[in-house]
């Protein structure tokens, strides 16, 4: 009988060391960019374009006019009057402004000797909730601080308290739910001359702000009264309701139901 906690114990953990799916592990520590303001899109627009005009270099085509072309949420799909999002109409004018200030010829209309430059955001929503981790070696750090200095005057150690106050403060950044993914092609005679993918984190409350509104739905009537169709309209049917309260007189209102 005293082998019997044992013979358990070791069944317990020769069972946790078999698995029918390989472990989750997580990525390495890494770090993303956040888009916060009007800012940051004119930065990623600046480097798309220096991007772009090295790649115009490499390609022969340095003085071959290009056209940026406006698309929503498809490379193939044109944007529609006012389908735009606030921030594809401002990221478009951003890298227009920055293709011209490196020279490169830009038409305001389409031209079929023009080279294409063609962009699309996807939106991305997380649902769960995703665990955020510090920097690794960053409480070590602080750790190791207020030891060095725990002989320190006291206002010496309010500083250094103050400082990593700050550090944790600037690496506990809530994240959100929502990132956006946001595609820039060139494109010659339906071949992709360059093609990048930029990935960034957005404020939740922002993400409107890249999504391209959809098609507005058109109502369309289906029948009138005794016109259109043959099928009559559904009979209404009284239903009277008694109110809990004595002395109260039934309400009545009229429902459609099939007889």
């Amino acid at each position: 009988m005293h082998f019997l906690p044992i013979l358990i114990c070791a069944a317990l953990l020769l069972n946790s060391c078999t698995s029918g799916i390989p472990e989750p592990v997580s990525f390495p520590y890494s770090q993303q960019q956040k888009m916060q303001a009007s800012h940051h899109w004119q930065v990623l627009a600046l480097d798309l374009a220096g991007r772009i005009n090295n790649e115009l270099i490499l390609t022969d085509n340095i003085e071959t006019a290009v056209y940026v072309n406006p698309t929503c949420g498809d490379e193939s799909k044109p944007c529609k009057p006012h389908q735009a999002s606030t921030f594809n109409k401002a990221f478009r004018d951003l890298l227009i402004t920055n293709l011209v200030d490196y020279g490169i010829p830009t038409h305001k209309q389409f031209k079929e000797d023009a080279i294409e430059i063609e962009y699309k955001v996807q939106i991305v929503h997380h649902i769960t909730q995703r665990v955020r981790t510090l920097q690794p070696g960053l409480l070590t750090a602080i750790s190791a601080a207020i030891v060095v200095l725990r002989d320190a005057p006291t206002e010496l150690l309010i500083l250094v308290a103050g400082v990593a106050a700050d550090l944790a403060n600037t690496s506990l950044t809530l994240n959100g739910h929502y990132e956006v993914i946001i595609t820039t092609s060139i494109i010659d005679n339906d071949k992709y001359l360059f093609r990048a993918s930029d990935i960034y984190y957005i404020n939740d409350k922002d993400f409107w702000q890249y999504q391209d509104t959809t098609e507005q739905i058109k109502t369309i009537e289906l029948s009138t009264r005794y016109g259109k169709f043959e099928t009559p309209p559904v009979p209404l049917k009284e239903i009277r309701i008694q109110d809990s309260a004595p002395g109260n007189t039934p309400a009545k209102f009229n429902r459609k139901t099939d007889i």
